[in-house]
This record gives C-alpha cells, structure tokens and sequence, in this order.
C-alpha cells in the first residue's frame, strides 16, 4: 500500500519549486495564486532568494507547505494514497493535497501559523536541541527531571529510534543536554531555530491559531491522515481540527505515526516536497520498507 508523506520546516533551500513552476502550467497558477493570497511575492525568495531570508519563519513555512502540496497535485493520477501524514508542518500539506482543507485555506492556515510562532518566539524565546543514542525512555526522564525544577523542557520531535528533539526554555535546554550527555547520549546538539516549537511556549500562538481554524471549513480526507499529536489515523473533520490545533503544543509523535501506518499497510513510502529528511527516518524505522521522493 502507498503512503504520502510531506516534510517540515528546515528541509528548505533556494531554488525550491521553481522547476514545478517553468514546466507545470497547474503549478505555475497556484504559484502565483499563493503571491496573491499571501500579499508579497514567495516566489522570488523560494526561487532566487538568499538562505536568510528563506530561514524567517513568515517565509519558510509557506514555502514548504507549497512545494510540498503543488509537488503532489502536480503528480495527478500518480498521487493515490491510501493513508497519509506530515511531519508537523506538513501535516499541513498532507491535509490539503487529500482534500481535507482547500489549498487557499490551508496557504492561509499555514500563514497564521508561522507568523503566530514568530510572534510566541519573541515573547517566549526558547530553543531546541537533537539527542542522538538514547531511548526515549531516557530522554524523557531526564526532561521529567529539569521540569521538576520549575523549567519548561519536553520531548518535542520523536523522530526515530535514537533520535528526539527537545524543546523549552534555553536554560532548561543547555541543562537537559549536560544531563542526557551524562547518561550516554552520543550527541546533544542546540539546533539554529527561532524558538521551543511543539512546547508549552508556543501557546500564545495555538491560541491564534485555534481561531483560525475554527472559522475555516474541513472536509472529510480522501483517505486517513495519521496526525502528529497521537499518531493515529484520523478521517473525521471534527477531530482533524482539535488535533490540528493541539499539535502547536505537543510532541510530534512521529515514530508511532509511522509505525501505525506499516502496521496498517503501508510499504512503500513517497515524500513529497523538498528534501530526504523523512525518507532517512523512515528507513531508521523500519528498512523493510520502500521509502522514495518527489520534489
């Protein structure tokens, strides 16, 4: 069974899109259609920008979110799913390319989103760190331990076996990382983001962003979408949108989703948008599967 999965912020790069854009006429006007809906020309940063201006939050969501969804409506009938997900971010574009928001809804969606994160960065500023070699058993308890101490510091991206990202406060980071290279974590890198994505500091911004989903209109999926809050497969609109908008605030629980969706099927794996981050945690998860990419 095929499966279509779409990548999150920091898989983009200059350049992105712009082969779809010069020789696909339905990506071209939905290119140009997301210039229009956002008020300023994403087009010409994806395409010939510089690395920094593609890093601003604003601009590299969205950006992802159209290079992944435009890569996916462009495949036309070779774009059949039987399940789906995204990797937080792309749960965005997941929903869009099988129906389940309209893209005009989802590009303004994802819009919100990022400029409410950027918004949450600056009053809350946190970060996040990657922790390579431990179980996540040890990753959590190391984090259950600062947060005793009355700091914000939580498994955020369950990656894949031997890979978690935390996320919280820059204190309780540098400190969970001293204590997980302690107890054997082969790596504890802070990564270059804005902020603590997918924690408690980010709920200035569900708030925004749970009033914009309310008032946007969801449509049953073409087919199931595993979401990132509890991995599960989801069909019913109703529930899409409350984890939809829990997802800001909790962890990515990536591993599960796909576990489930092996469990449930599928063996053959298709990323859609820019980069391979997916396809390698896909392939530390289970490497009986086929795990490829459209761009």
């Amino acid at each position: 069974m095929k499966a279509f999965v779409f990548p999150g912020q920091g898989s983009q790069f200059v350049g992105m899109g712009k082969d779809l854009y010069d020789n696909n006429s339905l990506a071209k006007e939905l290119f140009d259609k997301a210039d229009e809906i956002l008020g300023f020309k994403i087009t010409d940063i994806m395409f010939a920008g510089t690395d920094e201006e593609l890093k601003q939050t604003n601009v590299t969501q969205p950006a992802v979110f159209l290079h992944s969804v435009i890569s996916a409506l462009c495949m036309g009938k070779d774009f059949a799913p039987a399940m789906t997900a995204g990797h937080s971010l792309g749960e965005f574009s997941a929903l869009v390319a099988v129906g389940a928001l309209s893209f005009e809804d989802g590009l303004k969606l994802v819009a919100t989103r990022a400029n409410a994160m950027q918004k949450a960065c600056e009053a809350n500023p946190g970060t996040m760190a990657a922790i390579i070699g431990l179980p996540d058993e040890a990753v959590e308890k190391v984090c259950q331990e600062v947060s005793a101490e009355g700091k914000v510091v939580i498994p955020a991206n369950y990656n894949c076996p031997g890979q978690l990202v935390i996320s919280g406060e820059i204190e309780a980071i540098n400190e969970a990382c001293e204590k997980l290279k302690e107890a054997g974590a082969k790596r504890a890198l802070p990564l270059k983001v804005g902020g603590a994505f997918h924690s408690p500091l980010m709920q200035p911004a569900k708030d925004e962003l749970q009033a914009a989903i309310e008032k946007t209109n969801f449509n049953t999926p073409k087919c199931p979408v595993y979401q990132n809050v509890d991995g599960k497969p989801h069909t019913d609109a109703e529930e899409i949108k409350q984890n939809l908008i829990a997802q800001l605030t909790s962890s990515v629980r990536w591993t599960s989703s796909v576990q489930n969706m092996i469990a449930d099927g599928a063996d053959d794996f298709t990323e859609c948008g820019p980069g391979k981050a997916l396809q390698g945690m896909i392939a530390r998860i289970d490497r009986n599967v086929n795990s490829h990419g459209i761009a």
